[in-house]
């Protein structure tokens, strides 16, 4: 496929008809339901509720709705992106979310002039999009790190904070950039990222704003968030720091003939420099699936922060700056005019011709889809928090509902995120209920899930070598083939208490590419694999991912 090929799919004014369906089908119940009724309809939909138990140690999570979103999305006031937040949100919309970030970059005209200005297109694209969540954010400049999504609730000083913040501890911003192993300034800068994480929980504490959540975003891009800053700023704040991108954006950027031969999905093309973190193998460069190494290690990086018996959750997200086969490009500045001095580009020109870009529009390839008991922004945001979250690309599945209970309790479980209590050699069981694909996605493709995986943890505490990036006693326990199973269905995974506390997570895929994983055979026999560089076509090579579920077992 040449650049100068516009194919029907990547038009954003061209809808399938089942997404415009399948979001205003979602929000009529919602609408119609009530906020807190909807979601237990949704809930009740997916997943038949038992009698609760009466008392004893099992657990018991509510029925649950899931809100789909994007946590990472760019507009004008970002200095690297073109679109409006009305193209935005029309885009995510369309494609079905039902929540979304605005989290634009820190630099000195953003801090000085763009955030006030965003918030007042932020406030128009509220009123234009009155069934869509939209939260203002900002991509902070990690001092001796990567980049972070920080958004707040909405509410009367949510544009303060974030300023507040960004002028405070944006490491672009105050040249604290420097994070390489022994360099002078290292320690101050890591530091003061712990600083950053520990101002914003006093924020929320103080009631200052309802909530402020933090997610770490491609964190293995150029491999210079190490394990022990990734744990450092977890426990300044574990309910504010929450977790990383599972998988980051730009998923679109090895679409063959469209970027050139050394194109890989996320812009995962670089290689270790001075500033990145010595520990990590070469193989921790590349996507997996589309997936962060970090995630899509079994037994790796993700699995070693999982074995302290933390939550720490995954998302995935388009960062969409340029979407592909798009054909906007940026307006011309006003004589005399720049960022620095506006704080915001020129509105985007439409040429008619393709332009150059790696990502997909908000919802329309990578969705993250969070358990609530009611709509509005604060319950995504303690949906976040609780890990109630599961992933996928490219529309693999409608639905996912995991549950993990005691064999003699009648309730639901604990489900994603949860913690359920036993007793050493008690029988429980791992329920996951499956709801196909049911119409094509945006690329006119009905995605078929191929396989669910089953992994397993043990929990061992908290590490003594904070640079741990292993859990060796992490590995895929079960593999259900259901490449013919169509509709809702549900697997029923048997599991058995031992002498310790465990964790299980989920992962599956359309079977299309798999291999090896990273740390063997014995571990991960068919996990996700790199594509060949320029050769990566998303939509040929989806996966969805969920958070965990713990299970501590008692004495």
């Amino acid at each position: 496929m040449t650049e100068q090929q516009l194919p029907e799919w990547a038009d954003p004014s061209v809808s399938p008809a089942h997404l415009d369906a399948q979001g205003v089908s979602r929000r009529r119940l919602l609408s119609r339901a009530g906020m807190f009724g909807a979601a237990f309809a949704l809930g009740s939909a997916a997943t038949p509720a038992p009698a609760a138990p009466r008392g004893g140690t099992g657990g018991e999570d509510p029925h649950l709705a899931y809100l789909v979103g994007d946590h990472h999305v760019h507009s004008v006031y970002s200095h690297d992106a073109k679109y409006t937040f009305s193209q935005q949100a029309r885009a995510a919309a369309r494609f079905g979310l039902d929540w979304m970030v605005f989290n634009e970059h820190s630099n000195v005209g953003h801090a000085h002039h763009g955030a006030a200005l965003e918030h007042q297109e932020i406030l128009k694209a509220r009123a234009e999009n009155p069934r869509l969540l939209i939260f203002q954010g900002l991509e902070w400049y990690i001092p001796a790190a990567e980049h972070c999504t920080v958004f707040a609730a909405p509410g009367p000083h949510e544009v303060d904070l974030l300023t507040r913040f960004e002028l405070a501890y944006d490491g672009k911003l105050l040249g604290y950039t420097e994070g390489s192993a022994g360099a002078a300034d290292t320690a101050r800068n890591e530091a003061h990222a712990v600083k950053a994480v520990k101002w914003l929980a006093e924020q929320r504490r103080s009631g200052q704003v309802d909530d402020v959540l933090v997610l770490a975003n491609h964190p293995l891009r150029l491999g210079i968030d190490s394990p022990h800053e990734l744990r450092a700023w977890r426990d300044a704040a574990p309910e504010i720091m929450i977790g990383m991108e599972g998988a980051p954006g730009a998923q679109g950027a090895a679409i063959p003939g469209l970027r050139g031969p050394t194109s890989v999905r996320g812009e995962y093309e670089n290689r270790p420099t001075a500033q990145s973190w010595s520990g990590y193998p070469a193989d921790a460069f590349l996507t997996y699936g589309g997936f962060d190494w970090a995630t899509a290690t079994v037994g790796g990086l993700w699995d070693s922060m999982l074995a302290e018996g933390r939550l720490f959750t995954i998302t995935t997200n388009s960062d969409n700056h340029r979407t592909v086969f798009d054909t906007w490009r940026n307006g011309d500045w006003p004589a005399g005019q720049t960022f620095d001095d506006t704080g915001r580009l020129p509105d985007p020109v439409d040429t008619d011709t393709p332009q150059p870009g790696s990502d997909f529009w908000p919802g329309q390839f990578s969705r993250t889809h969070v358990g609530v008991t009611r709509y509005g922004y604060r319950a995504v945001m303690a949906g976040l928090r609780a890990g109630r979250v599961w992933l996928d690309h490219g529309h693999l599945l409608d639905g996912l509902d995991v549950r993990v209970k005691r064999d003699r309790d009648a309730g639901r479980g604990v489900t994603l995120g949860g913690r359920l209590r036993v007793r050493k050699g008690e029988r429980i069981t791992l329920y996951v209920t499956v709801t196909t694909a049911s119409r094509p996605n945006p690329r006119g493709i009905l995605p078929r899930l191929a396989h669910v995986d089953v992994i397993r943890g043990a929990v061992r505490g908290p590490v003594s070598d904070r640079d741990t990036w292993k859990a060796p006693d992490t590995r895929v326990v079960h593999t259900k083939d259901v490449s013919g199973r169509r509709g809702t269905y549900t697997l029923r995974v048997p599991l058995t208490a031992g002498d310790e506390s465990f964790y299980v997570r989920l992962r599956g895929s359309d079977g299309n590419r798999n291999g090896t994983g990273c740390l063997g055979a014995s571990i991960d026999p068919h996990g996700p694999v790199p594509h060949e560089p320029g050769d990566g076509d998303p939509w040929a090579d989806t996966w969805f991912y969920s958070n965990p579920v713990f299970v501590d077992v008692v004495r």
